[in-house]
């Protein structure tokens, strides 16, 4: 299986421009820039991206655990917040915020010791070479 994203750039850093589309179509064209990226401009950004996918994979991955154990996850809500080292223009690291209630057959320690393993084992977390850091609001 093979996905896709093209990205076109256009001009200099800093006033140039660009787009970015996906496969599917959710994103089409849709603009990046210096100031998106560094700025409070409008529009997306790579790094943006990385954080929205793998708060994607990591609460599709909690599910897929919980439900290899025979429990239904309820409803998993994840913020993916990437720090960007500006000096170093470097990602330092992605801390994912897991907010989690509505789960009938897993106590709070059982439930924790599944989103680490989510952590660990999420196609995203494996792709990436930052630290990872994880915090559980359950119940």
């Amino acid at each position: 299986m093979k996905r896709t994203a093209k990205a076109h750039w256009n001009g200099n850093l800093q006033e140039g421009k660009g787009e970015i589309s996906t496969q599917s179509t959710i994103l089409n064209e849709t603009q990046y820039s210096f100031k998106t990226r560094f700025a409070d401009g409008v529009g997306t950004n790579p790094e943006e991206l990385i954080a929205a996918a793998h708060a994607g994979c990591f609460t599709m991955a909690v599910s897929a655990t919980l439900t290899q154990q025979g429990i239904t996850a309820g409803d998993l809500s994840t913020e993916a917040i990437l720090d960007l080292d500006m000096q170093a223009l470097s990602i330092t690291g992605i801390h994912l915020e897991l907010k989690a209630s509505a789960i009938d057959g897993v106590d709070e320690a059982k439930f924790k010791e599944v989103a680490e393993s989510a952590k660990a084992n999420c196609i995203v977390s494996k792709a990436l070479n930052v630290p990872i850091t994880l915090s559980v609001t359950y119940g």
